[in-house]
């Protein structure tokens, strides 16, 4: 029987169970519930928003979203949201899915800390991000009524989670720190590593090879 939180109804199907089944095996129950709840922020917004999102589409990317954070989806020699975004796509083509529809969520999620330019493609790419804003920075949240805020708070509650959440990102990056460079990323590594030296964009162009 599907489940319904907030309005928002969680496909009851083979590619959303075994979604489920695979970020439970993966992730921690803080990066779990992040997941879980980055889906339902982002299909009420859509809706909010008068965009239709395909619901299976929207709960593999939020829920592969951070998948790259984890010891059993991460890699040491790139971003940790395009391992989630390689792993979401072959996920989805092994379950019959288009090249479209998994290239749509593999930009979903490689870009969901980028900001400004999800929101202008396809629903199922912004949806992803719109979750994510919601969650992580509380961007927007004027657009969910207090009622369904507290229903999905109730459902997957968000124990300590800003504390959590840094922790997850800095422990899923600290290994790869060049990764960050030209994103958000560098801001956590510099908040946890007083040693951590960031790239610097303007030194980059000032000392590169060219002689001018």
């Amino acid at each position: 029987m599907p489940e319904t939180i907030a309005g928002i109804t969680v496909p009851d199907s083979p590619l959303v169970r075994e979604t489920t089944e695979l970020v439970r095996r993966a992730a921690d129950e803080s990066l779990f519930n992040h997941s879980r709840r980055v889906f339902l922020w982002g299909m009420l917004k859509s809706a909010a928003r008068g965009r239709e999102v395909d619901p299976e589409l929207a709960y593999v990317g939020a829920m592969f979203h951070d998948l790259g954070l984890t010891d059993a989806h991460r890699t040491t020699d790139q971003r940790f949201e395009i391992d989630g975004a390689a792993a979401a796509q072959a996920f989805l083509r092994d379950h019959g899915r288009s090249e479209e529809e998994a290239r749509n969520v593999w930009l979903a999620i490689a870009l969901h800390t980028t900001p400004e330019i999800p929101l202008h493609l396809a629903p199922e790419v912004a949806v992803v991000t719109l979750g994510v804003e919601t969650d992580v920075l509380g961007l927007d949240l004027d657009e969910i009524s207090a009622e369904h805020r507290a229903e999905v708070v109730a459902a997957h509650p968000r124990t300590d989670f800003k504390n959590q959440i840094l922790h997850a990102f800095y422990q899923g990056m600290a290994d790869r720190p060049e990764t960050t460079f030209g994103t958000m990323n560098d801001d956590v590594l510099a908040h946890f590593d007083p040693g951590f030296q960031r790239e610097n964009f303007v030194r980059i162009i000032q000392e590169n090879a060219w002689p001018e």
